[in-house]
């Protein structure tokens, strides 16, 4: 598995577990912390809860569900042998007999076995109902929080994009608007403009994109992410910039274009929730 993109901390009932973000909704929580709660020797904690044929048959169908290359013969011998007297089976085996995705185990930094949360409020449940509980509710704090900010994040971004379409604009009104030309005409032209932006950075106009969202609320920057309205104010910036130097709308285009894409490609290395953009 790739490099988690972050770790925090959940506080459950004064105790503190380690939560690895590694994009979207794939959280992966520490097995290990959680075991403490139970013992001072966590790993066998966790080899003692793999122990049993229950958790086995869990593990094995949250793969099935979420891994296409989950083994499936290899987890067929564990589920036979699970609640036999000799049976043991570790962490680290696991992932390594069956591919299994559901659980790491990594030394160094994010040192500790982490599994994904489905797996580790499962495992939470096993070591204490109430301890589960405490992690659940701190979780969806965290959660929150997360929410919270993103929010914050698309707000401010939204608002440099409006603060800044005023130098968008400042550059179409002086070098491509005639002074003698209706306001009506005026109004395309700067529709053009915002749409020429559009297809740079989201690959249709704002007619497009409402012919294909009848009943979304709001327009195409809307409902962008913050990450696209990033790139927005830069290529509003950068446009204005090109009308200023006399280039045709077709060589800006191009231009724009692949300056959208390379910004997107360098966000989404840091944040996966920015996708990259088709060139055209």
């Amino acid at each position: 598995m790739d490099k988690p993109k972050q770790k925090v901390t959940i506080n459950a009932d004064g105790k503190e577990i380690s939560v690895l973000h590694f994009g979207g909704e794939n959280d992966y929580i520490s097995l290990t912390d959680i075991a403490k709660f139970k013992s001072e020797d966590p790993n066998d904690v966790i080899k003692n809860w793999m122990r049993s044929k229950d958790t086995i048959q869990f593990l094995g169908l949250w793969e099935q569900l979420n891994n296409p290359d989950f083994k499936p013969v290899e987890f067929d011998g564990f589920k036979s042998a699970a609640g036999a007297n000799a049976f043991t089976l570790s962490p680290q085996k696991w992932v390594t007999s069956t591919n299994a995705k559901g659980i790491i185990s990594r030394s160094g930094r994010y040192g500790g076995t982490y599994a994904h949360k489905d797996i580790a409020f499962e495992f939470a449940f096993w070591v204490s109902a109430e301890f589960k509980l405490y992690i659940i509710k701190d979780y969806q704090r965290l959660k929150g929080d997360e929410n919270s900010r993103l929010s914050l994040s698309w707000n401010l971004s939204r608002e440099l994009v409006k603060i800044n379409y005023h130098i968008h604009t400042d550059a179409i009104k002086e070098n491509l608007i005639p002074e003698d030309i209706s306001k009506k005409l005026s109004g395309i032209i700067y529709a053009n403009e915002a749409d020429v932006l559009n297809m740079a950075l989201f690959g249709k106009t704002a007619k497009t994109w409402r012919e294909e969202n009848p009943g979304a609320k709001g327009n195409i920057r809307d409902l962008a992410t913050y990450q696209q309205l990033i790139v927005l104010v830069n290529l509003e910036s950068m446009n204005a910039e090109l009308i200023k130097l006399g280039l045709s709308q077709n060589e800006r285009a191009l231009r724009l274009n692949k300056m959208a894409i390379e910004q997107m490609s360098a966000l989404a290395k840091y944040n996966p929730a920015a996708k990259q953009i088709e060139g055209k």
